[in-house]
């Protein structure tokens, strides 16, 4: 990584899920809620200083296999906390040490086996992670360097090693961080956002083996407690504005098209809330092509990413007119061209 990577603070439940359960009256679910975003306030600081430093990070060596180190931060804020798990051990009695693993595993599979990347900065890095972090953390994270998993309240958010698309998102900010390094604000942020979600997905699809057709497109399945009573996941990108309408949650805000892009300063100018109009341009890529997302649509995007063109602050115009230019070059004037611009089409991004 050079000196001029944005080391950005990335975390997998949005800051206004969290603002919303924060004004909640009931102690069991603001406590909670409050100091998580307490927590990710002050690590949002700390990662702004950090990469003001620009230390380079210390390159690996590219392997056919993966260098996976978990770490137990036993319920403390601390990184990286006691060597619990590492490469080649056999499995723990810990059941989210092994799920953090396995998810550590199943995303370097991915990146390897479809796209030829060595890990996260395609030179062999290390991954390691960090889990049982904090009293009741409703959240999991990249912060640059390792992923960090809280296991939740047990109430409205469970372990959060449980959805493996939650990891393989968090993982691919680090493979944001290293190829096109996306800034995390506005409509470059928020495709910041929806890449991970993108990558995420299909990592979770290639580990099922499903098709476009039978993946359920949503992040973060499985990782909703049991005081959520309307809400299957975090996101939908089949659906946006659909993965949970609850009184405690409230309603997801994601828009699917440009017609209800939101404009707001918070959340980083709405970088999670605004992924949901690229997210749902892949969804319909994906299916418009059918078989295994991972293979043409997954390659188009990944093109996009790594090709050296996508600049820092791109916004949605520039990725899709990348997205246009990845598919053309790898596939020609076929259906993979006329799926891409029909997506773009029909959320509102223009191509050219």
């Amino acid at each position: 990584m050079d000196a001029t990577s944005h080391k950005v603070f990335c975390t997998i439940v949005p800051p206004h899920v969290l603002d919303k359960l924060a004004q909640s009256e009931d102690e069991r679910l603001s406590g909670p809620a409050r100091r998580t975003l307490e927590h990710d306030s002050l690590q949002r600081t700390r990662r702004r200083i950090t990469a003001l430093r620009g230390v380079a990070a210390p390159l690996g060596t590219p392997s056919e296999t993966p260098r996976r180190t978990i770490f137990d931060a036993e319920h403390q804020e601390t990184i990286p906390g006691r060597k619990v798990h590492s490469e080649g051990d056999q499995p723990t009695q810990d059941a989210t040490v092994n799920r953090a693993h396995a998810g550590l595993g199943a995303t370097f599979d991915l990146f390897l086996k479809v796209y030829g990347r060595h890990s996260i900065d395609d030179a062999g890095l290390p991954l390691n992670a960090t889990v049982h972090y904090g009293e009741n953390y409703d959240n999991a994270f990249w912060d640059g360097e390792r992923m960090v998993f809280g296991d939740g309240d047990n109430d409205l958010f469970l372990d959060f090693t449980i959805p493996v698309d939650v990891i393989g998102h968090e993982l691919t900010h680090g493979v944001v961080q290293h190829t096109a390094n996306l800034e995390y604000y506005g409509q470059s942020g928020a495709l910041n956002e929806s890449v991970a979600d993108v990558f995420g997905s299909l990592i979770k699809q290639y580990t099922l083996g499903q098709t476009a057709d039978q993946a359920d497109w949503l992040i973060g399945a499985g990782l909703l407690g049991p005081n959520v009573d309307r809400g299957e996941a975090l996101r939908s990108m089949k659906a946006p504005g659909t993965a949970y309408d609850d009184d405690v949650l409230g309603k997801d805000p994601q828009p699917a098209t440009m017609d209800d892009y939101v404009r707001t300063s918070r959340d980083n100018g709405g970088v999670h809330i605004n992924s949901g109009i690229p997210n749902h341009a892949f969804y319909l890529l994906a299916t418009a092509l059918g078989g295994n997302a991972w293979e043409r649509a997954g390659h188009i995007w990944y093109d996009t990413l790594t090709g050296g063109e996508l600049a820092s602050d791109a916004d949605f115009k520039d990725f899709a007119r990348l997205t246009v230019e990845a598919a053309r070059a790898r596939f020609g004037e076929g259906a993979e061209l006329e799926a891409v611009l029909k997506a773009w089409s029909s959320v509102g991004v223009p191509t050219s």
